[in-house]
């Protein structure tokens, strides 16, 4: 219940340093990160002996090791004076940035192991079942940070004067899906030349003539936003740029009911079929050419963690990110919220005996018939009717 555990009275987080609510938080985070820590590094042991070999996944465990030494240090030091709750708040801030590059530097690992190995259909499975949690962890992780060095530190935001850390306890979602679409499209304008329009709606079932507002984590729900964004500004701008008729819009959809918030944002950028929907959720998997890293700049598309991880980013406190298409017309994608703020509590992977055998159990032959996935060129088949 992450949402509320930090809103009980937004004035006790703006009193002196000394107040009880940081010690509070001092004595769970010295706790509660280092458990996580030590449970995401028992699972990334349980990974091939291949993958863990390469270079990138074996600096992230060495980042993980020191991070978790780190925190020992404070297991049995009390709170009595404010230098031990100083220490804290820099080793934290420390701690957060070692951990900047995380993701990309485990999805090189992947990239690594591919291109040595290749690809191997029940590894794939436990690599992807694996980063699910990985990444969920990493999101908890730096949520607990962000929150006690936002609170408690100096990197507090003058821009956001009623967020309590990161939290928005009256998150406007219409100026969220905005600002996500603006630097989508300034991204897409920088490719392309061009950008699709964007056309907002909102369904206030609670209070119709009210704008729709959460409980919520700004940056995380921009995330997931920016990145469908992107996908759908791709995907519109590559089948219409020729088009006499100009480019169609991008809708946002976004609908507040008794138990869901949800965000649809749709577009006519042809689809993809049914058969790659959950390819799309596969890390390492994308449509797009994979970029250069060295040219600097952030790319439209190419390295196949967004999705994936903006769905994660949903699911964290209840949710989900979902996507409707339809082959040569185009994709809806919905992300949906907890409307109640008591009801988004967090997920978090739980390692015990039934994630120990996910990894240790043998692939096992499909029950079901499963002709080839992959669709005959029929073009080149040699069954081709003359007409």
């Amino acid at each position: 219940m992450l949402l509320i555990m930090f809103l009980g009275s937004q004035s006790s987080f703006l009193q002196c340093r000394d107040n009880a609510c940081e010690k509070t938080s001092y004595m769970f985070l010295r706790k509660e990160l280092p458990v996580r820590l030590a449970n995401t590094m028992r699972e990334v042991n349980l990974l091939p002996d291949k993958l863990l070999s390469q270079p990138s996944v074996r600096l992230v465990q060495k980042w993980y090791m020191q991070s978790f030494v780190e925190l020992l240090d404070y297991e049995n030091r009390k709170p009595e004076n404010c230098q031990a709750l100083n220490d804290f708040l820099e080793l934290l801030i420390e701690i957060r940035n070692r951990h900047n590059d995380v993701v990309p530097t485990m999805a090189q690992g992947v990239i690594e192991y591919k291109e040595k190995f290749g690809f191997d259909p029940f590894i794939s499975s436990n690599i992807q079942y694996f980063l699910d949690r990985f990444y969920t962890n990493r999101i908890s992780f730096r949520m607990l940070i962000n929150q006690h060095t936002l609170l408690f530190g100096d990197d507090t935001n003058p821009a956001h004067p009623k967020h309590i850390g990161s939290i928005d306890p009256t998150c406007n979602v219409a100026e969220v899906v905005s600002d996500a679409y603006d630097t989508a499209k300034m991204l897409c304008e920088k490719y392309y030349l061009a950008a699709p329009e964007l056309k907002i709606e909102e369904f206030n079932m609670k209070a119709p003539k009210k704008p729709i507002q959460a409980v919520y984590v700004p940056s995380h729900l921009f995330h997931m936003l920016f990145e469908l964004f992107k996908n759908s500004m791709r995907a519109t701008v590559e089948l219409h740029e020729n088009s006499a008729e100009g480019l169609p819009p991008v809708k946002a959809k976004v609908t507040l009911g008794k138990e869901d918030l949800s965000i649809k944002i749709s577009d006519r950028g042809g689809g993809v079929p049914l058969r790659k929907i959950d390819r799309l959720f596969n890390y390492m998997y994308s449509t797009a050419p994979t970029p250069s890293l060295e040219q600097g700049a952030v790319p439209l598309a190419g390295f196949g963690y967004g999705l994936p991880i903006s769905r994660l980013y949903a699911r964290y406190f209840q949710g989900d990110l979902k996507l409707y298409s339809m082959e040569g017309v185009g994709t809806d994608a919905v992300i949906y919220l907890k409307a109640l703020s008591s009801e988004s509590f967090e997920r978090l992977p739980v390692f015990n005996k039934s994630a120990l055998r996910h990894y240790k159990t043998s692939p096992e032959a499909d029950d079901w018939s499963n002709p080839s996935k992959e669709p005959r060129d029929a073009s080149k088949s040699k069954y081709k009717a003359n007409r």
